[in-house]
């Protein structure tokens, strides 16, 4: 008989590409991880995994067996929700994926209300990005992911069901007191990943130039570190400048770009208790509070 805890552990090692990224997502050690991976290659008679130079890669019965695995770890997750439904929220478990900047602002503050009116159940919280995210929803590993989109009108498909957050405009973060994304034409840009980056790209394209990209990082405080030593300007999410605010930058909100936030969760309502539970609690701490310190400093009128 297969090992579900192994089969979850190949499931996460397809989803992540990687050994090392795996044992992050499941709080093992990176050799737990490939002793999982070992002992399920006995189990099966099958070689699951190849080693590509310092990397590693399913072969076709390890990716044939992942896919197979994923499906199981999401109806046993599926399984423990629906019974926590029968036991109520005195008990059970409930899974939130979310993107950085909102696991640095108001999930955190959600998690606790969740706590405090439920203390017998369990939230498990996953950072990643919304594309992997709708990926793990879909897989029922877990029951709600936080995720963003720019395009409001188009419609989610395969069951996805979308609760408006919060608006979330983006900001030019430089270290001057005046400017827009035009009079930065000629600076150097600080964008994200590849795939990160695209919104940057469309931002500046729409008044007419392409940004030189000098640097690249997604975190947030290096970003922001980059432009207080002057080494380029960038543009930067409210919630992003809610988490971490570098006293040496200034923010400007860039008109007509925003970022819709939502829960999505997955098939039709009416969700288990300990699902509609999260995305209250979630709803409440979106919502906007009276600003402080931590807001983004807007320059201009």
């Amino acid at each position: 008989m297969l090992d579900v805890v192994r089969l979850r552990v190949l499931a996460a090692v397809a989803r992540n590409g990687s050994v090392t990224a795996a044992a992050r997502e499941l709080h093992y050690s990176q050799p737990s991880v490939s002793h999982h991976l070992a002992k399920l290659e006995a189990e099966t008679g099958a070689k699951l995994i190849q080693k590509v130079g310092r990397g590693i890669r399913l072969t076709e019965a390890g990716l044939l067996l992942a896919e197979r695995a994923t499906e199981i770890i999401g109806r046993i997750d599926s399984a423990a929700s629906e019974l926590s439904a029968h036991v109520g929220l005195r008990a059970g478990r409930v899974g939130l994926a979310a993107f950085p900047s909102a696991l640095g602002t108001f999930v955190p503050r959600a998690a606790a209300l969740l706590s405090e009116k439920h203390p017998g159940l369990r939230l498990r919280l996953i950072e990643t990005e919304p594309p992997d995210a709708l990926r793990m929803l879909r897989a029922g590993y877990v029951d709600v992911a936080v995720i963003f989109r720019y395009d409001d009108t188009a419609p989610e498909d395969d069951g996805i069901r979308l609760t408006h957050l919060l608006d979330d405009p983006s900001y030019l973060v430089t270290t001057e007191e005046t400017g827009d994304l035009l009079s930065h034409r000629g600076s150097r840009w600080i964008g994200g990943c590849e795939r990160c980056r695209s919104h940057l790209l469309d931002l500046c394209a729409k008044v007419g130039f392409e940004p030189e990209i000098a640097f690249t990082t997604d975190d947030n405080i290096a970003v922001q570190a980059l432009v207080a030593a002057g080494m380029g300007v960038t543009a930067l999410p409210g919630l992003a400048l809610r988490a971490h605010h570098h006293p040496k930058v200034k923010a400007t909100e860039i008109p007509g770009s925003i970022r819709h936030v939502y829960a999505a969760t997955y098939g039709e309502p009416p969700h288990p208790p300990a699902t509609a539970a999260l995305l209250t609690m979630l709803a409440t701490s979106a919502r906007p509070e009276r600003p402080t310190r931590a807001e983004p400093e807007v320059v201009g009128p």
